[in-house]
């Protein structure tokens, strides 16, 4: 029998703000806030997740209406905090998962960035010991590569800001060769035709936003 591994329910308490962008970014992406977690912690060094700022809870005053589902209060109008319900791995805190999901809202709006240099050497990630690796987690993990990718550019890549888009850079960015390449290899390793994640237009605008970008430094 194939081992079920338990996954824990967390409550993230945040302003109505940062929900509704994690549901925005989430639904654009066709997952969901957790996967958006997932895509964040298993990319991000957590001491440098740790680091990264917390957006905290909401402000006083910053409430949502909920209708009470069970009890005897059941059916009545309740004033409560907002908040972000994702289930994953026991072993987290709130607030780590709220700046995941930060970082997230903040790579996708182009105002932080992913270098992997020397992912060869680099230590396994921190994560739970009972972190999940079945196939069962990998076959979702699949469904996660895509959400902090970019879309194809409908007219192609010519200018440097697109192709600093297309790498996961931000505007304005000037990256030196090795921060590039870095940048170009870990997504030309998921977007290649012959990747189980292959996407040939994403493949094809990453080799013009190197060439782009070599053109003009």
């Amino acid at each position: 029998m194939a081992k079920t591994t338990a996954k824990q329910s967390y409550t993230i308490p945040c302003s109505s703000a940062f929900r509704d962008q994690i549901g925005e970014l989430a639904q654009a992406r066709g997952v969901n806030a957790a996967d958006l977690v997932r895509s964040v912690v298993l990319t991000v060094p957590r001491d440098r997740l740790e680091a990264f700022p917390d957006p905290g809870g909401p402000a006083k005053g910053d409430r949502e209406t909920v209708i009470v589902k069970s009890g005897v209060a059941k059916g009545r109008p309740w004033r409560r905090k907002p908040r972000l319900q994702v289930r994953m791995t026991p072993g987290f805190k709130a607030s780590l998962l709220r700046r995941a999901l930060a970082l997230a809202l903040a790579l996708q709006e182009g105002e932080a960035s992913l270098v992997l240099e020397g992912a060869d050497d680099a230590p396994p990630l921190d994560l739970p010991s009972d972190f999940p690796a079945g196939d069962e987690e990998l076959a979702r993990l699949r469904a996660i590569v895509s959400v902090l990718s970019f879309e194809p550019l409908p007219g192609g890549v010519k200018t440097r800001e697109q192709a600093l888009h297309v790498l996961g850079l931000p505007p304005g960015n000037m990256p030196d060769i090795g921060i590039l390449k870095a940048h170009f290899r870990m997504l030309a390793a998921i977007h290649h035709p012959d990747s189980g994640y292959g996407n040939h237009d994403r493949m094809s605008q990453l080799n013009s936003a190197m060439d782009v970008l070599s053109r003009s430094s």
